[in-house]
């Protein structure tokens, strides 16, 4: 993909061509976003329990299954059957949510339990994308 870089500010009535002044970089996407490409997926957000972490309902999730994961961190894991996208609490083995609507998730002895990955990017979409895996609160 090639990059033309215009510096584009909300309200602005108009601008020049982009051709005016037109720079190509070589810049992947994939490059850029993605640390672990033959490791990495990507998921939808669905709901509003991460909000508070910038993760809103309809984002993509980058989710990298080769990054580390560190307490604190936000994973996309499957509980009970579930994808869930969530706050790990790996001290006191919890699931947490960015929003104050939600308790935490006490994870037991039991619980089917897996982390799928850590999510290293989330990208806002204006428009509605393909359903490629769901994450719920």
């Amino acid at each position: 993909m090639k990059v033309i870089p215009i510096y584009i500010e909300a309200g602005i009535t108009g601008f020049e061509s982009p051709a005016a002044e037109y720079t190509e970089l070589g810049l992947s996407l994939d490059e850029l976003l993605i640390k672990h490409p033959h490791a990495t997926f990507i998921g939808l957000a669905n709901g509003d329990s991460m909000q508070e972490a910038g993760i809103f309902d309809g984002d993509l999730l980058i989710v990298d299954r080769a990054e580390a994961i560190q307490h604190g961190d936000i994973i996309v894991a499957n509980y009970n059957g579930a994808f869930v996208c969530k706050q790990l609490d790996k001290h006191q083995r919890r699931l947490l949510s960015a929003s104050r609507g939600y308790a935490a998730v006490q994870i037991k002895e039991g619980d089917e339990f897996q982390v799928e990955g850590v999510v290293t990017r989330s990208i806002r979409l204006h428009r509605k994308a393909k359903e490629l895996l769901i994450c719920t609160h």
